[in-house]
């Protein structure tokens, strides 16, 4: 397929590099449920450091380490907050609810233009006939919200309304790594923001598998437990863990041409008046409502062109750039999809 069509449906495509697979095929293995891998040792202790946290735990997926550290902040029958198009509570299948046992309330959704007022109004505090609020959950960079960044003031007033009212602060940072290389912010500085975090190595950064769940030392022991019960424990999984630690050496500075990748795509559609949000990072939200395509009729027509988008919604499309996209595939994308649009 990838020599067929144009990826554009995700990040998450990605096929490891000639490097990568170096890495992976000479990874040091042990048995990572008795603590035993050295590779996956490695790769903890270096994202923990990155964020100025104690500790990190490898897991399988992104879904599995932000419901671990929902677990680790919220008690069965509490409540999280939320908007109500983050990934926890939007593609995450119920999975707070199902396995955390975790009550979740949003406010509706604005992307990354939240307003700490608003979620500061929501919180409830411990009391009769009320679900008390244990934590807020926000994402960086958001997907629905097309990619957007969360201002790095906005961050610093949240933590503030948890600190008031003595609840946790949790990061999905699945494409966190574009926020800092779009902003310039220091992975340091988010993480000292946040009680816990999840990032992760499959999207952006383009290893085959992992996130991280990030935290205090004792959160992330608690956190192994929680793992193994989810089925997450893996055994001589530092062959995985090397691909992370070669994206973490190799692939985050790139992500800026993927942010050039995506700002071109925007520019070619922008004529059509589809484009929901500014575009800051690699993602292009394509809000189709003003236009005579749905989203399934546009993806069928790029499709026949030799493009691949995602569907999000009857009126809703996204395009998502990557390092498997090379200039070549951007101009084939360029030239198809303002064709498409204008024709309909």
């Amino acid at each position: 397929m990838a020599d067929l069509f144009v990826d554009l449906r995700s990040d998450t495509v990605t096929r490891p590099t000639a490097g990568m697979r170096e890495a992976m095929a000479t990874a040091e293995v042990g048995d990572d449920v008795y603590g035993e891998d050295p590779t996956v040792n490695a790769l903890e202790a270096e994202v923990a450091a990155l964020f100025g946290h104690e500790a990190a735990l490898f897991a399988p997926s992104g879904s599995m380490a932000n419901q671990i550290a929902l677990q680790l902040l919220v008690s069965p029958g509490d409540e999280l907050l939320c908007d109500a198009d983050a990934h926890v509570v939007t593609y995450e299948i119920g999975a707070a609810a199902a396995y955390g046992g975790i009550s979740s309330r949003t406010w509706p959704a604005v992307g990354a233009d939240i307003d700490p007022d608003v979620v500061a109004g929501m919180i409830r505090p411990d009391g009769y006939f009320a679900v008390p609020t244990r934590a807020i959950a926000v994402e960086q960079t958001h997907n629905r919200g097309g990619g957007g960044v969360i201002p790095l003031a906005t961050l610093r007033d949240l933590r503030g309304v948890a600190d008031d009212a003595g609840v946790a602060l949790h990061c999905d940072g699945a494409r966190i790594w574009h926020a800092h290389v779009a902003d310039g912010v220091p992975l340091i500085e988010y993480g000292g923001l946040f009680d816990t975090l999840s990032v992760c190595l499959s999207k952006g950064l383009g290893a085959p598998v992992g996130s991280l769940v990030v935290g205090s030392a004792d959160k992330i022991e608690r956190a192994r437990m929680i793992r193994k019960r989810m089925g997450g424990g893996m055994r001589q999984a530092g062959i995985l863990a090397a691909a992370g630690r070669y994206a973490l050496a190799h692939h985050v500075d790139r992500l800026a041409d993927d942010h050039a990748k995506a700002a071109r795509l925007a520019e070619a559609v922008a004529p059509f008046g589809v484009l929901a949000t500014t575009v800051r990072t690699n993602l292009v939200a394509l809000d189709l409502t003003k236009h005579t395509l749905d989203a399934r009729a546009l993806a069928a027509a790029a499709r026949a062109e030799g493009v691949l988008i995602s569907v999000l919604g009857p009126r809703t499309a996204r395009l998502v750039t990557h390092l498997g996209l090379d200039d070549a595939a951007i101009d084939r994308a360029v030239a198809a999809l303002p064709r498409i649009l204008a024709a309909s």
